[in-house]
């Protein structure tokens, strides 16, 4: 347990990426921190930015010299990424493991022997350290595998609802609705009786929602999407939106819909809408084209990022603690995740394996097992 291989990127100044795989120190934790051995890591579309940047991944080669994915950067992008070049940085949002040594304070040492997730960053990787805060204990009976994806999509689908709630709006809207996040979305509001609008850009996708027991499932390619957006909309009042798309015009057409809902029965003069404040929060960026706003709302909405840890930190510890305490409980039935493979640190810098979890595809979902093999 002295030396761990991990997983870290780097894009140079002249504009090539290196994801690598090196081995570095394990050191002896602090009083508040412990040695987690990593056993599942998910690789979350969050992870995509951190690990490859704008590089072109279709170039992409395995340099089995520098046990490196490595992959060329376009020039002009890289003012993009300043704060970064040239500098090799830890990659994994988040994982899981058994907690294998412990510092001396009492917090410390009760999650000795303990399954816990972590948020940390630097999770793919067969050894963390991390401090206590940073843990989530999960129950005996929980498998790092099922408590790997403890913390991206859970507390992000029950930060939705807790958003909502906190600004005052009574209904909510979500797009690329049938992603793993977005089914625990819908499972998290059906449990709380809270009416969701969900859009999905296939068949198929509808009938996954469907089958988990969604009520509302639009499907943005149907000829009939915009009358159909209204209807969900003005049924439900939502006014309350969670973007995963970013390009396009879907947003405009969101709060298009809410604008209908909210206008439809003004008399007179309307010259700046509804007075019920429409809200859009882009927190993804599947389509990274431009975001086009056809000005036909009023002018009492707005758009904005919304970002987990940030939503977290406007909560007090208590209420945390009990989010944390609900994933814990319901990790094999709300918050379940299933993955579609498994990899080892080493393969996934294959391009090959690169090019199916990079692609982001609904229900396919990859887990780095750190220590694969032992």
């Amino acid at each position: 347990m002295n030396k761990s291989k991990q997983l870290f990127t780097l894009i140079t100044s002249e504009g090539e990426l290196q994801v690598s795989l090196k081995e570095v120190d394990v050191p002896e934790p602090k009083p508040h921190e412990v040695i987690v051995r990593m056993e599942a890591s998910p690789i979350n579309p969050s992870d995509m930015w951190p690990m490859f940047g704008p590089a072109s991944l279709d170039k992409a080669t395995f340099d089995p010299d520098k046990k490196a994915l490595v992959a060329p950067v376009h020039k002009p992008l890289l003012s993009r990424i300043k704060s970064r070049l040239d500098q090799t940085l830890p990659i994994g949002n988040e994982g899981a493991g058994t907690v294998v040594k412990a510092g001396d304070s009492p917090e410390a040492q009760a999650l000795m022997g303990k399954t816990v997730s972590i948020l940390t960053g630097a999770a793919y990787t067969e050894y963390a350290c991390v401090p206590v805060q940073a843990c989530l204990p999960h129950m005996d009976s929980t498998t790092p595998q099922q408590a790997a994806s403890s913390f991206v999509n859970p507390l992000t689908a029950l930060g939705m609802v807790e958003t909502m709630r906190m600004e005052g709006h009574k209904a909510l809207v979500h797009t690329a609705a049938a992603s793993n996040l977005g089914q625990m979305l819908n499972k998290i509001c059906l449990e709380q009786g809270v009416e969701l609008v969900n859009i999905v850009r296939s068949q198929e996708q509808v009938d996954i929602l469907k089958g988990i027991g969604a009520k509302i499932v639009l499907n943005s390619s149907s000829e009939n999407f915009k009358a159909e957006l209204y209807q969900a909309i003005d049924s439900t009042g939502a006014t309350l939106a969670f973007d995963a798309i970013g390009g396009g015009e879907l947003v405009s057409d969101i709060l298009t819909m809410m604008e209908a809902s909210g206008s439809k029965d003004a008399k007179g003069f309307n010259t700046y809408g509804s007075d019920s404040n429409k809200q859009v929060y882009i927190y993804g960026g599947l389509d990274f084209s431009p975001t086009i706003l056809n000005r036909a709302y009023g002018m009492t909405w707005s758009i904005g990022g919304w970002l987990l840890m940030r939503f977290l930190g406007k909560l007090d510890k208590k209420r945390v603690g009990e989010l944390y305490k609900k994933v814990a409980m319901e990790i094999n039935t709300t918050f379940a995740s299933s993955y579609s493979k498994e990899l080892s640190l080493e393969e996934a810098l294959q391009p090959e394996n690169v090019a199916l979890y990079n692609a982001k595809k609904t229900g396919t979902k990859y887990l780095i097992v750190p220590n694969k093999g032992d």
